[in-house]
């Protein structure tokens, strides 16, 4: 009977925590539905730009499924500098001469062995290919290919999580009601609480950026104070995230909860999945978060070795970001107080 009365007790419990249940049932069908889209792609096809190429190679690789893109010299390695190709073939006395874009190995391997196919199959072209790299090199890793997306995620995941518990916290103890009565106006009470826990993602961003690179060696090829620059920035937008969407949060099991809708869904789009062999419509989804924009700049620093006027973009809309979250912050405390 007393096992009964406990057993009782959770389920109404439960039954009157309409948050929770919701969370519990809404969030593994969200990230189930975003996984059966993600492996359910479209397969993989090299996009190759060709200069000078015979009809005959051109025809092999479409055959093998490759998309084929036919450039100048200039337009063709400017193309590959904005990785908007995966390699540049280029035919010079017969010779096939292959510069790869070098920073995705699956990718690189992929077109190596296409064109490998396609020039066996032909007799007029024995010469082996001549394989160079814009970025990366023969044998990188894919450690080096993914760590910028994981220094990004683990950044964001972990501010996100002890900030929003943090924020939580404030409320139910009663600290947030308290400095509420004060004369301080909304905005100074949320932009104190980002400044103030904002110093410590501070020095967690540069410490996780440090020890990835100088530790565990992933590879670093451009500006380190513009790494923590992004991680840093990646950290706020957690951080901003993180205490709005603890407004929303009774408890931290519902915070906890919130990780799959919130965190999990960022994951499939930061570039740890190729997007370009999702739908076109899943793609769009992508440009909606900001872990998409912290790796895409990290990879661009890190990988690519490019600098601040490759990155200006993606730093500026996670500052938007940022900024977007903490005027939300603030109207999300109207509900505590109205000035």
């Amino acid at each position: 009977m007393r096992v009964k009365a406990i057993v009782i007790r959770i389920l109404l419990q439960l039954a009157h925590d309409k948050r929770t249940i919701g969370l519990m049932i809404l969030a593994p069908i969200l990230v189930l539905t975003l996984m059966s889209c993600i492996f359910d792609g479209s397969n993989y096809h090299p996009k190759i730009g060709v200069i000078n190429a015979p009809i005959s190679i051109v025809n092999k690789l479409e055959d093998n499924d490759a998309k084929i893109i036919r450039y100048t010299e200039n337009d063709a390695y400017y193309a590959l500098s904005l990785s908007e190709v995966d390699a540049i073939i280029n035919f010079e006395n017969g010779i096939p001469k292959i510069t790869l874009e070098g920073s995705d190995p699956s990718k690189s391997q992929a077109v190596i062995k296409l064109v490998q196919n396609a020039t066996q199959q032909l007799a007029s072209i024995a010469a082996k290919p001549d394989i160079t790299y814009l970025y990366g090199y023969e044998n990188m890793s894919s450690f080096d290919n993914f760590g910028p997306i994981l220094i990004g995620f683990f950044v964001f995941f972990f501010v996100f999580l002890v900030a929003g518990v943090s924020f939580l916290g404030e409320r139910t103890s009663g600290t947030l009601e308290r400095i509420l009565s004060t004369p301080l106006r909304r905005w100074e009470i949320v932009l104190g609480y980002l400044l103030g826990f904002g110093v410590f993602t501070i020095i967690q961003s540069a410490l996780i950026a440090w020890y990835s690179i100088n530790v565990l060696n992933i590879m670093m090829i451009g500006s380190f104070p513009l790494v923590i620059l992004v991680t840093i920035l990646t950290a706020m937008v957690a951080l901003s995230i993180g205490t709005f969407i603890s407004a929303f949060a009774n408890n931290e099991l519902q915070m906890i909860q919130f990780i799959p809708i919130i965190v999990v869904p960022q994951v499939f789009f930061s570039g740890l999945f190729d997007l370009s062999t999702m739908s076109t419509w899943l793609q769009s989804f992508g440009h909606f978060m900001p872990l998409w924009y912290s790796a895409d700049a990290l990879r661009n620093i890190m990988i690519r070795g490019k600098g601040w006027s490759d990155i200006s973009f993606d730093v500026l809309i996670l500052l938007l970001i940022c900024i977007f979250f903490m005027v939300l912050n603030i109207l999300a405390l109207k509900k505590y107080r109205k000035i």
